[in-house]
Formats: C-alpha cells, structure tokens, sequence
C-alpha cells in the first residue's frame, strides 16, 4: 500500500520553502480556522491548516499539493507546536502528501471489495499510460498510489483523483476519466456506472420501494 516518507531535508528544499508563508487570501482562512478552537486549543486546528497549507504549495506547483518540511514548520510555528507533532500529524493521516506529486493524484483502492471487483484491471490502465505505484510520470501529470480501503465498497472498484472519487470503474471507463482530465476537462465525479446515481441497486430500489417519492410510513405494515 502507500509508502509514506519524509522528502529529504535537503538545502534545495530550504531555498523553495524556507519562506513559506500564506498568501492573504489564506491568511484569513487560516485566522478562521484557528478561531473555531477555545482559548488554549487552538492545536486543534492544525489538521485544516495543514490541508491549507497543502493546497496552498499545489495551487504554487500546479500539483495536488504537498507538505514539505518548513512548510510544516511554518504551521507548526503558527500553532505554538513541536515540530514533530505535526509531522506525527501529517505523516498519519494518507490525504497528506509528504513527497512531491504531479498535477493528479490517481490514488487507486485494493482492498478486497475493491480487487474482487476488478482493481488489478485498473491498476493495470494505470501502467499502460505510463504509471507506476509511488511514482511521478515524467511530465509531472500523474501520480499513483494503492490505498486501503476509501468507503465505497458498494460502488467498487473506485480511485479518488485529487479530491473527487470516481466509481463502478472499468479500464475502459477510467481512460475515459483520465483522458477528461488530461485535456482539462471535469470528468463526471461519482458512480460511473450509466443510470446509477449513487449507490442505489441497478435498475432502482428492490426495497422501500414507496419512499422513492413520498415519506411512506411502513409500521402498520410489519
């Protein structure tokens, strides 16, 4: 599954990064985030801030985002924390990225729903444009990872690209989506499955059937 590692503290990174501060729009985002959290707690804020911050260095790179060293550092600072608190943060939770990614972050599920339902055919359309787990494509367009298991077992199998998830997949409907994007376009997000919405049965309800357009009282009926 995904490999997570610091990016090397290296004096290239401390020339990029080592004046990162938030732009004013971010500024006063950060400001309100902080604000939401009692007197003495404002710790608690430090997941939001870091996916600011994240977002922040993607909209500078034209990537995802990452977090690198001082930029946790800055948030850090910003929070009266140690240093590594944050980094335990940061280095927990897979939405943060630790290294450098390209512009998508094909993030593709193989936990078992996922592999029953065809994930190595997904994995393997990912390879056939070039991809390879843990890797950046030499234009910088495409990042993957395998991840464990993202919520969406019943519309498997799934991937999340940068912040939208993309399900019922098959390698032909994935070319689709990263083809869509590639050309900078907005792929549908959800289920790709046509005539599904969301996760309902194909075809429609087979239960509840009279809650579909009405708040149907089913008690006197059991």
């Amino acid at each position: 599954m995904a490999d997570r590692h610091l990016e090397p503290d290296t004096p290239e990174l401390r020339a990029r990064w080592g004046n990162f501060a938030w732009t004013a729009e971010n500024a006063a985002k950060a400001k309100e985030i902080v604000a939401r959290y009692p007197d003495g707690r404002q710790r608690s804020a430090v997941m939001p801030l870091l996916d600011l911050a994240q977002r922040q260095v993607g909209a500078e790179t034209n990537t995802q985002g990452w977090l690198p060293i001082p930029v946790m550092e800055y948030v850090a600072a910003q929070l009266d924390m140690p240093i590594i608190r944050v980094v335990e943060v940061a280095s927990f939770y897979t939405m943060y990225n630790l290294v450098p990614v390209g512009r998508f972050h094909v993030q593709v599920c193989g936990t078992t729903p996922c592999m029953l339902r065809g994930s190595d055919d997904i994995l393997a359309a990912c390879k056939k444009r070039g991809m390879h787990k843990g890797h950046t494509t030499d234009d910088g367009l495409w990042t993957l990872t395998e991840v464990e298991c993202m919520g969406n077992c019943a519309s498997a199998p799934m991937v999340q690209i940068n912040d939208d998830n993309y399900e019922d997949l098959t390698a032909d409907r994935l070319d689709v989506v990263l083809d869509a994007l590639a050309a900078g376009q907005t792929p549908k997000a959800g289920t790709q499955e046509p005539g599904r919405h969301t996760v309902e049965p194909l075809g429609g309800p087979t239960t509840l059937k009279d809650m579909v357009s009405a708040n149907h009282d089913y008690r006197k009926e059991w």
